[in-house]
């Protein structure tokens, strides 16, 4: 089964503008995302998905291929499933233009797992054990999960709620799941896409992978250790600055 990294990128993001083009540690972090993912062995190649022709020109000198994708998609899976026809690949990884940290292992341990699971996966993501810290973080988020390993909802709540335990108590009682925001998906899903109902509660939440769920695709989940951070608000930019410069160890933002 033939493998490719797409990483959706755009400079206007609400939150944090050009942000992608942001120096850390002397690399753009859009830069470091394509490198690190480049460094992934099983991939047979890494591919920019944007709207932006700056990115384009730049990405292009990194020596990476980019495909121009509309202005009005409306979220990373959106912007590359509309160019789905372009990528060859019978799975295609997800990997976010805002994590430029990003660990090759994760790229190949997903593929790997995408590749022996039976049946084949819709979709699959990575998850990961919460601590009490992360739990009520709006930035983090959740994951619920079915006695499969399959998501049930996501949320930037923290769920299960715990009716008869404090909040600040609830990792003591139960697992809780973070989310990573990487995906590997079939080839055919990606190209379902376009026609799948809008869901209200993606709008909701801001979370893309609700439309999934909504609509009957299932999603899988694996277990890793940890999230790479991500840079979503200008204080993560500054401890990413710090990360690259050796200050503080790589740890997650949110």
């Amino acid at each position: 089964m033939r493998s490719i990294v797409a990483v959706p990128a755009r400079l206007e993001s609400t939150r944090l503008p050009r942000k992608v083009l942001a120096d850390i540690g002397g690399k753009a972090m859009l830069q470091r995302v394509l490198e690190s993912c480049a460094m992934a062995k099983l991939p047979a190649e890494v591919v920019l998905c944007t709207d932006s022709t700056e990115l384009l020109e730049i990405s292009t000198a990194w020596g990476f291929r980019a495909i121009m994708t509309a202005p009005t998609c409306t979220s990373g899976t959106d912007r590359i499933a509309s160019v789905a026809e372009q990528i060859d690949a019978d799975i295609v990884v997800n990997v976010q233009g805002d994590q430029p940290f990003i660990d090759p292992n994760v790229i190949d341990e997903i593929i790997s797992e995408f590749k022996i699971r039976q049946p084949i996966p819709q979709v699959l993501t990575p998850i990961f054990r919460l601590t009490q810290e992360q739990l009520h973080n709006a930035n983090t988020v959740k994951a619920l999960l079915n006695s499969a390993g399959d998501a049930l909802y996501f949320s930037r709540s923290a769920i299960p709620h715990q009716r008869d335990v404090a909040p600040e108590h609830w990792v003591e009682h139960a697992a809780y799941w973070g989310h990573v925001g990487l995906y590997a998906y079939r080839h055919e899903v990606l190209t379902r896409w376009p026609s799948l109902a809008l869901s209200e509660l993606e709008e909701l939440e801001k979370l893309e992978q609700l439309r999934f769920i909504d609509n009957g695709v299932s999603i899988s989940t694996f277990e890793i250790s940890g999230a790479s951070p991500e840079v979503n608000v200008p204080d993560d930019l500054d401890i990413a600055r710090q990360i690259a410069s050796g200050g503080v160890p790589p740890k997650d933002l949110r």
